[in-house]
């Protein structure tokens, strides 16, 4: 596989339905025979214009309402006489027969002005000059309704990216703006959104997204031209061969061109630079009605859904908003089919449900004020269980949150340990690092955040702890604490904390079997996060370990709906490296993108476990 197919594949994990469908040679002929379009520069207060595709439904009895995606990833197919494969989030909304609208942000495409990562928000404009993403969509609207024969509501909705520019349409909204969907929507890039989680780099899905992201743009205006392209069949194998982040701007790779790669380097603390693309503290006095979307198994933005509800609840007393979290990758509810993931068999096709029950049914209440949207607070997926759950608080007040304590001998438990001086150890080599994934591959492997983790529990740099055979189901429901005590010989360290689901031992092997999958005692990941250690304190002001002395990390792992059934086990596993997902910690205290290939060195690393240094895991239980 070559670097060039990486990049694509990418590009399609982030980019919307529409800005791929015109790989497609056929014209859908719904789309073509009962939609109209035209491609209009829209004018922002500034002046600036952004190039947006509206597509207008045909012999409609009454003015629609309209709905809209803001994207970075192109507003394609380019031309009125060419139709994307679907029109709006789903079919069924595609056939209800919306004005559907695409726009390109700005700088991006076929948009004038200046592109800038996760636009800062301006929450008092003083002048027609400072505008942000919420002034964008604030405009757009504005002519929207009024150059477009439409019932004066609008909806909008994104995933990833997208969903950011939903999410940033909320402040200071358009009073016309009644329904908002923002979908795994990037929230916070140094906390725990794609860039960094807890301020480790997330290495592998930078470098191939930037080099598409951050390459450029044609003369028309329709393609970006990568940055760089490299052959690879062994992501392990190749970012190890790199040596250094340093090395990623080698003449073969950024060569200093990555403008946003390098300013994600260049800021490796939680500076002004991050804090002002954090979109939650600007959702407040939200008045449209908001889903907020995200999977279980979403490896960039899982917190970006979560946090984005969080905020909402948090700084908008009243909102009408509602969060839905299922089983899925990043985006797969947009998939015509989610009914299996890894080992796991949902026993139904999942998207059917999503999207009739509640996307459908969201827009259609609040901009058409057809039927009716009673959907719960919280619509959660239940892994384990296999059964979709509603609360009418998230977390569900009903969890209690307990302790479960690492043992002596690898025991988990809820009683606190007794005894002094007790403690695992493990030796951290960042030449040496854990794989994040078992096997070969050039990408990223999707399913690593369900993975059978055996092949880490084996290693002398993964400790774990596990407990008793369980005597009942165990329901987990809320968000999860680690709590480390843990000293290092050297000055800085990661710690990857796993929660695992440990099968029986008399577990058979699932209905068709491909005859390679070995299921009993399978140590399924149920929730897994970085933190790096640096960091404990505060992410502003990043302070050395002292060699040898027992310090506190605490940190949280995102929200968990799982149930462990009876006879199963719960395991935790503890290492320091988690590569190549994550960048390698020299474990020294140094600015990590300055690094030297001579300043990475092993250090013993202990995990406390005794009557004072009680390290736990806080697992939220949900008492039925």
């Amino acid at each position: 596989m070559t670097r060039l197919f990486s990049i694509i594949v990418l590009f399609f994990l982030y980019a919307p339905v529409s800005a791929v469908a015109w790989q497609n040679p056929e014209v859908p002929a719904f789309i073509h025979d009962n939609y109209t379009k035209k491609e209009v520069y829209i004018p922002m207060r500034d002046g600036v214009r952004l190039f947006t595709a509206i597509y207008e439904p045909k012999n409609t009895t009454s003015p629609p309402p309209i709905l809209m995606e803001r994207t970075p990833y192109s507003c394609s197919p380019y031309g009125v006489d060419k139709f994307p494969e679907l029109l709006g989030p789903n079919t069924i909304l595609q056939n209800e027969k919306y004005i559907v609208v695409y726009q390109d942000v700005r700088g991006r495409y076929k948009s004038e002005g200046h592109f800038v990562e996760m636009t800062p928000a301006i929450d008092n404009k003083k002048s027609k000059n400072e505008v942000d993403e919420s002034s964008d969509a604030y405009d757009t609207v504005d002519w929207l309704i009024k150059n477009t024969k439409n019932n004066g509501r609008v909806g909008l909705w994104g995933i990833s990216y997208p969903g950011f520019y939903a999410s940033a349409s909320l402040p200071d909204t358009h009073p016309a703006i009644k329904a908002v969907s923002p979908q795994a929507p990037v929230t916070d890039e140094f906390i725990g959104d794609d860039c960094n989680h807890n301020g480790a780099f997330f290495l592998l899905d930078n470098f191939d997204f930037y080099s598409y992201f951050d390459g450029k743009k044609d003369k028309k205006g329709e393609d970006y031209a990568p940055v760089f392209t490299a052959k690879r069949k062994d992501a392990y194998t190749f970012f190890l061969d790199m040596k250094t982040l340093k090395a990623a701007n080698a003449p073969s790779f950024y060569n200093n061109k990555g403008i946003i790669w390098q300013q994600a380097l260049d800021h490796d603390t939680y500076d002004d630079f991050w804090q002002s693309r954090n979109i939650r503290p600007h959702l407040k006095n939200i008045k449209p009605a908001v889903l907020v979307v995200g999977g279980w198994f979403d490896g960039e933005d899982m917190f970006g859904a979560l946090r984005t509800y969080e905020a909402i609840e948090k700084q908008s007393p009243g909102n009408n908003s509602r969060l839905v979290m299922g089983p899925w990758t990043h985006g797969a509810w947009s998939d015509a089919n989610w009914n299996k993931f890894g080992t796991l068999d949902f026993g139904s096709n999942l998207n059917e449900y999503y999207k009739a029950e509640l996307e459908t049914k969201f827009f259609d209440f609040y901009l058409k004020d057809k039927g009716r949207f009673d959907a719960a607070e919280a619509t959660v997926f239940e892994t384990g269980s296999n059964q979709w759950k509603q609360y009418d608080e998230w977390p569900p007040a009903k969890s209690k949150n307990t302790n479960f304590y690492f043992q002596p001998n690898q025991k988990l438990s809820t009683q606190k340990p007794v005894g002094t001086k007790s403690f695992d150890e493990y030796l951290s080599d960042p030449n040496k690092p854990v794989p994040y994934t078992q096997g070969v591959y050039s990408g990223r492997n999707n399913e690593y955040l369900v993975e059978n983790q055996r092949f880490a529990a084996g290693r002398p740099d993964v400790i774990l702890f596990t407990s008793g055979v369980l005597t009942e189901d165990l329901t987990l429901t809320g968000r999860i604490r680690a709590n480390l005590f843990a000293s290092t010989t050297g000055t800085d360290a990661d710690f990857i904390v796993k929660l695992i689901d440990v099968l029986p031992d008399d577990e058979l092997n699932p209905t068709p079997d491909s005859g390679n999958l070995k299921i009993k005692g399978y140590q399924r990941m149920v929730r897994a996060e970085v933190f790096r250690g640096k960091f404990r304190n505060s992410f502003e002001k990043p302070q050395p370990f002292i060699p040898g002395k027992i310090e506190k990390i605490s940190f949280d792992l995102n929200e968990v709906a799982h149930q462990f059934k009876k006879g199963h086990r719960i395991m935790v596993q503890i290492q320091s490296t988690w590569f190549p997902i994550i960048d390698r910690n020299p474990q020294k205290f140094i600015k990590i993108p300055e690094a030297r290939e001579s300043d990475f060195q092993k250090a013993n690393i202990r995990i406390y476990h005794d009557e004072v240094n009680s390290s736990n895991l806080v697992l939220p239980i949900l008492n039925n």
